[in-house]
């Protein structure tokens, strides 16, 4: 009886053994999958010391910088005014640069990130005014796209591209029926009479939307006065021009919207005459694009699982 259970013991002690020797080779097997993966990324980033810098880069050789406006321009977006503005300068800087072509595909996003990268153009415009810098508007160039494209020495596109859409736009929802019909009472407390000011929960009041709209139509005059500074009497006279209508790139080049039609190559090889072009677009190295990636993963996860949604903002 003692010898049976010695070795049902013995049994149990060799399986708990081999069960610990497999958690160390897994364990093992894990940490070194993500060493390997650790160090690709460090190769990586070591191999690019120019980050955000592509192209066949040769040293004293003229090239063309080109720097991509891409999505929605917002603080916190890979288009904002902070990415753009310190492209724009590591490109103006550079001794070899010949030209600088800003390529866009956005559909706009907020005034003030328009308006910084407008402002820094300008400015580094007048700093090296031997550096053209022209504007190439791929699938889409509207709004807030189109207010920074404005600052360019000249603006192309393809026929299909949309151009325009110079105009204000602030959106949102009215829930006062709904909560009514659900029985929801709405509890507000406030400390001044404009505190509450456009809450979706209450009704809406005349003055308010009348004050938003004296608001967005500053705005707009805004970005008309900036258009206007930017192509001056390229445009042509035409009532419809700043009322928000966006065009085919083909219309746009009649309405002076544009100066020619063509692509980053054709500028790079026509115009600028340096067909050589590295991308001085700012970008995360990888590790942090990983780690945003993952974050930005997760907090959709959890926003859609909440139902949780963000307002429209203005632009």
């Amino acid at each position: 009886m003692e010898n049976k259970e010695w070795k049902l013991l013995e049994k149990v002690v060799m399986a708990s053994t081999l069960e610990q020797k497999r958690s160390r080779r897994w364990g093992i097997f894990f940490k070194s999958l993500t060493f390997i993966y650790l160090f690709l990324i460090l190769v990586i980033a070591v191999k690019s010391p120019l980050l955000g810098k592509g192209g066949s880069f040769k040293e004293g050789v003229g090239h063309t910088a080109v720097i991509d406006i891409q999505g929605v321009i917002a603080e916190n977006e890979q288009a904002s005014a902070d990415n753009i503005a310190g492209s724009l300068r590591n490109a103006f800087e550079d001794k070899n640069t010949k030209g600088i072509i800003l390529r866009i595909n956005s559909p706009g996003g907020s005034p003030v990130q328009s308006g910084y990268v407008y402002d820094e153009i300008k400015r580094l415009r007048s700093i090296y005014p031997n550096v053209k810098l022209y504007a190439v508007i791929s699938d889409l160039g509207a709004s807030g796209a189109y207010y920074i494209a404005a600052a360019a020495d000249q603006i192309y596109a393809d026929r299909a591209s949309l151009v325009g859409s110079i105009g204000v736009i602030s959106s949102s929802f009215g829930f006062v029926d709904l909560m009514d019909k659900l029985g929801v009472e709405r509890r507000l407390y406030t400390s001044g009479e404009n505190k509450a000011f456009l809450d979706p929960f209450s009704k809406q009041k005349k003055s308010e939307s009348e004050f938003w709209k004296k608001v967005l139509s500053v705005t707009h005059q805004q970005f008309i006065k900036r258009v206007k500074e930017g192509r001056g009497d390229r445009l042509k006279d035409d009532p419809s021009l700043f009322s928000g209508l966006i065009w085919s790139g083909e219309q746009a080049l009649e309405l002076g919207l544009i100066d020619n039609l063509g692509s980053t190559g054709f500028v790079a090889r026509e115009i600028i005459g340096a067909e050589n072009t590295i991308n001085f677009t700012l970008k995360k190295d990888p590790i942090e694009q990983f780690i945003d990636k993952l974050g930005m993963s997760v907090g959709s996860s959890l926003a859609q699982s909440l139902g949780l949604t963000n307002p429209g903002p203005l632009r």
